[in-house]
């Protein structure tokens, strides 16, 4: 990674110290911020992040359990709910009065929730494969393994099992780019040995809290009046044609992007992602 000099952290309301990346100087445009999936961080949008600096002040955000953020101490506070209040500290912090969200999976989700809490301060969201439903068959498939990963001894075994974890949803990807993906989700903290980058306790929060409460659906008008894209992997096991046909239903002008030879996730390096972004930024003041 380069550009460390723009890394900083800011403290939560109950004590904790959260990592984020500020990228790009004042821009006249909104500025947006990149909320990860549930067992990443902020590194997986570093590339993206870089190429939008031009335009756009961006930000990127570890959550909590994730990175180089704190660990809670307390698993219970591992849900969206804690996440988004961390994102509003962070944004409050920094002045921020009206933000882009461009989610990943659960990132999505905390967009939806955000806008549902201050709509008039959300301008747009970029939800990357979700949607305010999410298939039983990839919940299970998540549940099983996060978590609950064998230890590796070298970068070699991690990034074969980000193979084995992410393979089937992300074909056509070489060696090389298993290990880079590796080197987004693992970092060596002790010694020269890699370490997955999360709270293990993370599994045991989805395991044991269960759904959170409130009605995704919900969520989801808050996005009535506002630009939505939907980058959707179109092999996912989370959200599925029938969820998409129901979302079209439900907002007839968003704009769902179908991303070939992807799963549960794009990477959003892929060129289909980054004319959707473009185009959905050309849109968003």
């Amino acid at each position: 990674m380069t550009g460390e000099a723009n890394a900083h952290y800011f403290k939560t309301s109950d004590g904790l110290n959260i990592y984020f990346r500020d990228y790009g100087g004042q821009h006249d445009g909104t500025p947006i911020i990149c909320l990860p999936g549930l067992t990443r961080n902020s590194r997986d949008f570093h590339d993206l992040a870089t190429y939008l600096s031009d335009r756009r002040r961006v930000f990127t955000i570890d959550f909590r359990g994730r990175g180089f953020s704190d660990y809670d101490p307390n698993w219970k506070n591992y849900h969206p709910g804690t996440y988004v209040a961390d994102v509003w500290t962070l944004l409050n912090g920094l002045g921020v009065d009206k933000i882009i969200v461009i989610g990943t999976s659960l990132g999505g989700l905390c967009a939806m929730a955000m806008a549902a809490q201050h709509g008039e301060r959300v301008a747009g969201v970029v939800m990357v494969d979700i949607g305010p439903e999410i298939n039983p068959a990839g919940i299970a498939r998540i549940n099983e393994y996060t978590g609950r990963l064998e230890p590796v001894s070298s970068w070699e075994e991690a990034a074969q099992q980000a193979r084995e974890i992410y393979g089937q949803w992300l074909p056509g990807l070489s060696d090389e780019d298993f290990m880079a993906l590796a080197r987004r989700g693992f970092r060596e903290i002790d010694g020269d040995t890699p370490r997955l980058d999360m709270d293990n306790n993370i599994g045991r929060a989805i395991r044991e809290l269960g759904p959170q409460k409130g009605d995704p659906w919900a969520l989801f008008t808050a996005l009535e009046d506002k630009p939505t894209t939907v980058l959707w992997g179109v092999m996912s096991d989370i959200l599925t044609r029938d969820i998409i046909d129901k979302m079209q239903a439900a907002k007839p002008d968003l704009d769902v992007v179908p991303v070939p030879d992807r799963g549960h996730v794009p990477l959003l390096d892929e060129p289909k992602c980054l004319t959707a972004i473009d185009a959905f930024l050309a849109r968003v003041a």
